[in-house]
């Protein structure tokens, strides 16, 4: 055998296992892609995804897309070639795990923690619409979290308003410490909850539970938090597979259109993404490239950019589809008023130079 030869036999298995390390060793990153695109006015499953109980709706018409991000999970490997397959395109990003997940986080945590970005979201966006309407939205004690295997797993669920407890009516938090505090560990407990729009009763038998301090309480095992309490009921009807925070512009733009009459798109296609506050502010999301893609082959017309994502936004392809810049609920409503009267109206940019 000649030494070309035997160099040939010894290198193509050299390079196979390195083609082959390179496909299966995985690598401390994670991929992201545009992710699906929701028209919160439309239907699903023969049902408006916005579902109001106690206040006359308008379905109108016209789209308001929420999009997502699709990532790799916290568990997921990722091989070098995806990797570089996502660091070519356009399209798709990549990002150091660290700088996405904790170490040691499951993808069940994450979408533990997804889900309840997301009930909070709802939450957020039905104040700020019905606050837009006019309406005082007090505040309640809620349901934020039921862990799997608690006493209440089962009977509570998130987003439960807790309307009385015992005998005790619940006015704040301190009221419903104080009212376990006082249980029985191993008794029915009877508690009454408002849950999408109803009273309902049911029973959680308390445990004693030992504090980090070698203390023993009581406990129904929830977590608690401080929510709104609502004039009517407002549900937001999403595949609970989507999580995260990002899409409470568009519920919020989503609920004052079908609490008022007239299509405030104009019958228009329309996307966009943002977290919101209680007092109406954008805040700013990841991955906002990934979303104007999205949006961009849904058909979208026009895109609403969180202005803190601007310096991001305006390196995505986002085609013929126009990016404006907002800031607050009240900048999203007076922009899509204006597109849907006029598509080349002037618009806030990200390139600071207001206009078509």
């Amino acid at each position: 055998m000649s030494r070309r030869s035997l160099a040939t036999v010894i290198a193509v298995p050299l390079m196979v296992g390195l083609w082959l390390a390179a496909a299966l060793v995985p690598v401390p990153y994670v991929t992201s892609r545009p992710g699906l695109t929701v028209d919160v006015l439309a239907e699903t499953q023969g049902q408006e995804i916005i579902q109001i109980e106690g206040h006359r709706t308008y379905y109108d018409g016209g789209e308001l897309r929420m999009t997502t991000v699709a990532s790799d999970g916290a568990e997921d490997n990722v091989s070098l070639f995806s990797a570089l397959r996502a660091w070519l395109s356009d399209d798709q990003a990549v990002q150091p795990f660290d700088s996405v997940y904790r170490r040691g986080e499951t993808n069940q945590q994450n979408r533990e923690e997804a889900h309840q970005d997301m009930v909070t979201s709802q939450d957020v966006a039905v104040a700020v619409a019905l606050k837009e309407l006019g309406y005082e939205i007090p505040l309640g004690v809620k349901v934020s979290g039921v862990p799997e295997g608690s006493p209440s797993a089962g009977k509570l669920e998130v987003n439960d308003e807790l309307v009385q407890v015992g005998d005790t009516k619940v006015t704040d938090a301190d009221a419903l410490l104080a009212t376990v505090k006082e249980a029985e560990a191993g008794e029915p407990l009877p508690i009454v909850v408002k849950r999408d729009g109803k009273r309902v009763r049911v029973e959680v038998t308390p445990e004693t539970v030992t504090d980090d301090d070698g203390s023993e309480r009581v406990a129904l095992g929830i977590n608690i938090g401080t929510g709104f309490v609502f004039p009517f009921d407002v549900q937001v009807n999403i595949n609970p597979a989507i999580g995260g925070p990002s899409a409470g512009l568009v519920f919020a733009l989503a609920i004052y259109d079908t609490l008022t009459e007239g299509s405030l798109t104009g019958g228009r296609n329309i996307a966009g993404t943002g977290a919101l506050d209680v007092d109406g502010a954008v805040e700013p999301i990841g991955g906002i490239q990934q979303k104007i893609a999205g949006a961009r082959d849904s058909g979208s017309e026009l895109f609403l950019v969180p202005a803190a994502n601007c310096a991001e936004a305006v390196g995505a392809d986002n085609g013929d589809m126009r990016l404006t810049r907002v800031a607050t609920f009240e900048d999203a409503k007076e922009a899509i008023e204006a597109f849907a009267e006029d598509r080349d109206a002037k618009l806030p940019t990200c390139s600071g130079d207001d206009g078509k």
